[in-house]
């Protein structure tokens, strides 16, 4: 089957992606929203006009659709990208990155179900520690590129998600609540390189911005 893959160049959508691929999926094409809302609900936005460089590392095409990023509008420029996809690469279904949010996942599947396409979210309930032992052990270059709640500061922006990470994730899960993939928007991420990409991404330069008394972001160029 044809899939399009919902992608934001963080660590859940390169997963689903490689799922996808493992699974025996055509993955024909690459679907991204920039959003101009750095607060949106539904798209992840640190670093993601790099994007382009992972779909190069993937050597598959990519569809790029602007948002205004507002609440609900957003989602019919996801439809928008989508039909795109449809019409471009003739996909039939779409691969989603989605673990726990019910919020995404349902408005996903509802442009889905309009446009009868199937909807595949493989890491849809996983275990988010076993989910992160498997990021390291299929060789999943990940960063911080965002923090967004305490007691995460500007010390976290670049880390890599190795077993230093994991065992750090943990105490905060236990103390804070803190969800160990950062599914309730705590923190995102970038993938440097994966087995997906046929060379690793290397970044040239970052600049960091304050954007909250617990808000951190990190632009990087690659």
């Amino acid at each position: 089957m044809k899939v399009g893959i919902l992608f934001s160049g963080g660590k859940d959508s390169c997963m689903a992606a490689y799922l996808a691929k493992k699974t025996g999926y055509e993955r024909t094409c690459l679907i991204t929203i920039l959003s101009k809302n750095k607060e949106s609900y539904m798209f992840h936005t640190p670093s993601i006009s790099k994007a382009e460089k992972q779909a190069e590392a993937m050597e598959i095409p990519m569809i790029i659709q602007t948002t205004s990023g507002k609440k609900e509008n957003e989602l019919k420029d996801l439809e928008k990208a989508i039909k795109i996809a449809v019409k471009k690469y003739k996909i039939e279904g779409i691969v989603t990155g989605a673990i726990q949010s019910v919020y995404q996942s349902a408005r996903i599947q509802k442009i889905c179900n309009k446009l009868n396409l199937e909807c595949f979210n493989p890491l849809w309930q996983i275990n988010e520690f076993d989910y992160l032992d498997e990021l390291i052990k299929d060789k999943f270059k990940v960063i911080i590129t965002g923090v967004f709640a305490y007691p995460f500061d500007e010390k976290w922006l670049g880390k890599q998600i190795d077993k230093k990470f994991v065992e750090e994730i943990k105490e905060l899960n236990k103390k804070y609540q803190i969800n160990p993939v950062g599914e309730g928007g705590e923190f995102e991420t970038f993938v440097l390189d994966c087995p997906l990409f046929k060379k690793e991404l290397k970044i040239k330069s970052f600049h960091d911005f304050k954007e909250g008394e617990n808000s951190w972001r990190r632009e990087i160029e690659i």
